[in-house]
C-alpha cells in the first residue's frame, strides 16, 4: 500500500502487540517532530541568576542600592546570587559576611525565599534566593 501511494511505511511502536505502523512521508515526519521539539524548548522557562557582590564592610546606602536592586530582580523573575568577596586579611572577618547577607535575605522575605543559606567557597561567601511563586489571576 505504501509503495502504491508513493509513501513510507514508519513504525510507531514497536512495544506494543501487534506493532503500530504509519503511511506517511517520513521526511514530513522528522521535520514536524523537529518543529514540535524546537516548540517545547522555546516554551521552557528559562533560569536567570542575576549576581550582587558585597565587600565585608559595606556601608548602609550601598547596602540600600543594592536591596532596591535585588527587590528589582525578584520581581522579575531572576535569582539572586547575593556574595561578599573577601580580599586579603579580610577573610577574618567572616562573620561580618555571614551576617550581612542574613539581613539581606530577612530584608527580601517577602520577595523570594533562601534558596541556598550562606557558605563560604573560597574568598567568597555565597547565598542564592529564589522568586516567590508569583500569583496568576
Amino acid at each position: 500500500m505504501a509503495e502504491e501511494l508513493e509513501l513510507d511505511l514508519v513504525m510507531i511502536s514497536d512495544k506494543t502487540d501487534p506493532p503500530v505502523c504509519k503511511i506517511l512521508d517520513y521526511q514530513k515526519f522528522l521535520y514536524q517532530l523537529k518543529k514540535k521539539q524546537k516548540e517545547i524548548k522555546a516554551n521552557a522557562q528559562k533560569i536567570v541568576v542575576k549576581e550582587i557582590r558585597f565587600g565585608p564592610n559595606t556601608d548602609d546606602h550601598d547596602y540600600d542600592f543594592k536591596l532596591k536592586h535585588a527587590i528589582n530582580f525578584l520581581q522579575e523573575g531572576a535569582k539572586v546570587k547575593a556574595y561578599v568577596f573577601f580580599k586579603g586579611r579580610s577573610i577574618l572577618f567572616k562573620e561580618h559576611g555571614e551576617i550581612l547577607l542574613l539581613r539581606f535575605a530577612q530584608d527580601l522575605e517577602e520577595y523570594g525565599k533562601v534558596e541556598q543559606l550562606p557558605q563560604l567557597e573560597g574568598k567568597r561567601m555565597i547565598m542564592i534566593i529564589a522568586p516567590k511563586a508569583s500569583k496568576k489571576k
